[in-house]
């Protein structure tokens, strides 16, 4: 492991001698690629450095003990050393951490798809309380939010509605939200008290905008219609809403949220890229993943992830086991707990050789 932080480490300072120099940006492509390089080891590289310091001065301090010291001084080199091998061992997990494989999609944006599943208007306001969680969510940690599509209830449930949450890192916190989402509770419509279970579907898809994945103009069915909300409104007397089928894979995508019609093909395109490049890593993993599963999950839509409990104010996550008993806090986009907790177990796994 040292040896590879050290090549890293050589790496990164000729990276930052190579940037500094007066005629880099004459290749803007190349100026972007090695800034990206840099970008990406500089947090490795950071904590490095604080290791080895820290390294340095355990050895030192252990030296001094030789010394001629009075017992005060002594005992002040001692705290010292107890501190640092207390500090050093958590530096090295990091390290073994920031060392592993990244996703590559984890500086990517997302596309947020929530739909109503199973227990009929229930289920729609189910995917309405998801929907501003997650909303909550992306206030709380400054995500731009755009809707692509979006179709409701009557009673302002969510049928189907598809977000782009922007900032960088925004999918490697929100990917483990894929899956079916279970409630149980009390509908409003049930008047004897009794508690139902309905479910939503959450599928989080990384932006890939920036990737080339080939569309030919011949695969594609593009219908257009009028768009319009619940209940009669916001209705189009202009058939702006787009809706693209992807005939080879069947997909299909649509958009009413924008102004015009080439607006809403922009997104409706921008999100069928998005699903055709997540039906290819699928395929790509889908012998790997029937072998051996994560501890958080395959990530499957069909794969029941979390089950949220209104009579006893719990949230349990079904792949890693926890519960927290604070679901008004969650609902309020509160989730960095259980997040945090995701992403820890996926690093265990990998670290014990659970992913390769």
């Amino acid at each position: 492991m040292l040896n590879r932080l050290k090549s890293l480490k050589e790496r990164y300072d000729f990276l930052t001698e190579e940037l500094a120099k007066p005629d880099i940006m004459d290749d803007k492509d190349n100026w972007r690629s090695l800034m990206k390089e840099h970008s990406n080891l500089e947090e490795i590289v950071e904590v490095y450095d604080i290791y080895k310091e820290k390294t340095t001065s355990l050895a030192d301090c252990r030296a001094m003990l030789y010394d001629h010291l009075d017992s005060d001084m002594k005992e002040m080199v001692q705290e010292e050393i107890d501190e640092l091998e207390l500090a050093i061992p958590k530096l090295e997990e990091e390290l073994r951490i920031l060392l592993l494989p990244k996703d590559p999609n984890d500086d990517k944006d997302v596309m947020l798809e929530i739909r109503a599943g199973t227990g009929g208007e229930e289920a729609s306001l189910f995917g309405a309380d998801l929907l501003r969680m997650y909303l909550r969510y992306a206030e709380r940690h400054s995500y731009k939010v755009e809707y692509i599509t979006e179709n409701m209830t009557e009673l302002g449930g969510v049928k189907e509605v598809v977000l782009n949450l922007s900032k960088k890192g925004a999918y490697s916190r929100l990917k483990f939200e894929s899956g079916v989402h279970r409630v149980q509770r009390v509908p409003e419509t049930e008047s004897q008290g009794r508690v139902h279970t309905s479910a939503a579907t959450v599928a989080v898809l990384p932006d890939v905008d920036d990737v080339q994945i080939e569309i030919r103009e011949q695969d594609l069915r593009i219908d257009t219609y009028r768009s319009g909300g619940a209940g009669g409104q916001n209705v189009n007397k202009v058939s702006s809403a787009i809706r693209i089928t992807h005939i080879p894979s069947g997909i299909v995508v649509a958009c009413q949220n924008e102004r015009s019609q080439l607006q809403n093909k922009e997104q409706a395109m921008r999100l069928l890229k998005s699903r055709l490049y997540e039906r290819s890593l699928n395929a790509q993993h889908e012998e790997m993943a029937s072998m051996k599963k994560s501890m958080v999950g395959s990530g499957d839509r069909s794969e029941r992830i979390r089950t949220y409990n209104f009579p006893q104010g719990r949230v349990t996550d079904h792949r890693i086991g926890m519960t927290l008993y604070k679901l008004d806090q969650f609902m309020d986009g509160d989730m960095d707990e259980m997040i945090d907790a995701l992403i820890v177990a996926e690093r265990t796994a990998q670290l014990s050789g659970e992913v390769q």
